[in-house]
């Protein structure tokens, strides 16, 4: 009886809290929306490793500062091996290569590429995690890679060489963050999500620092305003604060139906990139936008499905 008890418990537990989930979710793509145009204006001021480097060193000081002041410095239970291997996988690669590319690739069209991530997502933790691939899944992925590919333009042919290695770059960047998903739900489902991502962005954040002084010794930093808002925006925000967010989001849901909600980044990224930065928003643009607002509404479907299935489960089990 005391085991069926601890059981319906722990269903209780797993269900998603829906409410928390799409609040956080529509928070968290704002927040990464808006940071697009930041990224993109920085690098008028310094090189991509650098500005990559000096937001995650931000990020982990505003994370190590607030683990100290709720007495949690201390690392327990968690390896340090694969807080690296997070670091590398999380920040080091995925914004190396992010930031390298925006420099041949528009605001929105980054955003765009990166966010290729819940497809990646879905199949790896489908291979690796044992998430079932449901048909609603796979609608919603097929929707959000159809609006991908009408916001992205079928005009690859056409690209200049520097603009095609640029996006080349971000999409590697968006299969490293896949991966460093289905890692964080290996090693880190039950850890203290706050110690993951202070200890991950240090790591991390070393890792770009030292690609940043081999690479870009010579490059000048312009220290003014802009560039100070935009490496705190990105830095505190969108990184020490979003991917905290984005961890805890992981826990809620599985890996396939977190993925795909972010979704409504990139159509932000669009956004802001044209109120900011001019970029053109074009036909094919808010087409995809609509295949991907469908991906997501399927996404929120399997969703739903899953809490009333867990719901199900722990009745039958009280009776």
């Amino acid at each position: 009886m005391n085991n069926e008890k601890k059981l319906t418990e722990t269903k209780r537990e797993k269900a998603p809290r829906r409410g928390i989930v799409r609040l956080l979710t529509l928070l968290l793509t704002l927040i990464w929306g808006v940071a697009w145009v930041f990224m993109k204006v920085v690098l008028d001021y310094m090189g991509p490793f650098t500005f990559a480097s000096l937001r995650f060193l931000s990020a982990s000081l505003f994370l190590l500062i607030v683990l100290f002041f709720l007495k949690r410095l201390s690392i327990r239970n968690i390896a340090i091996r694969d807080l690296m291997i997070l670091g590398l996988l999380q920040t080091t690669a995925v914004f190396l290569f992010v930031t390298y590319g925006m420099k041949f690739v528009d605001a929105g069209k980054s955003s765009i590429l990166l966010y290729t991530m819940p497809i990646w997502s879905g199949l790896l933790a489908a291979k690796f995690l044992d998430e079932p691939l449901t048909r609603t899944k796979v609608i919603s992925m097929i929707f959000g890679g159809i609006g991908l590919l009408f916001i992205f333009g079928f005009d690859v042919q056409s690209l200049s060489s520097s603009a095609l290695t640029g996006q080349l770059f971000i999409i590697v960047a968006a299969v490293s963050w896949a991966v460093a998903n289905i890692f964080y739900q290996r090693k880190f489902s039950q850890a203290d999500r706050l110690q993951v991502n202070a200890y991950q962005s240090l790591f991390g954040a070393i890792g770009l620092t030292i690609v940043a002084i081999v690479m870009e010794n010579d490059v000048p930093i312009v220290l003014n305003a802009t560039s100070i808002i935009s490496v705190l925006y990105t830095g505190i925000l969108a990184s020490a604060i979003s991917f905290t967010i984005w961890f805890f989001l992981l826990d809620e849901v599985d890996t396939a139906t977190a993925a795909m909600s972010v979704l409504l980044v990139p159509i932000f990224g669009l956004v802001f990139g044209s109120i900011f930065l001019n970029e053109v928003i074009t036909l094919s643009t808010i087409i995809g936008s609509l295949f991907i607002l469908v991906g997501i509404f399927f996404t929120q479907i399997s969703s739903e499905k899953n809490v009333k299935g867990e719901n199900q489960k722990a009745r039958r089990i009280r009776n």
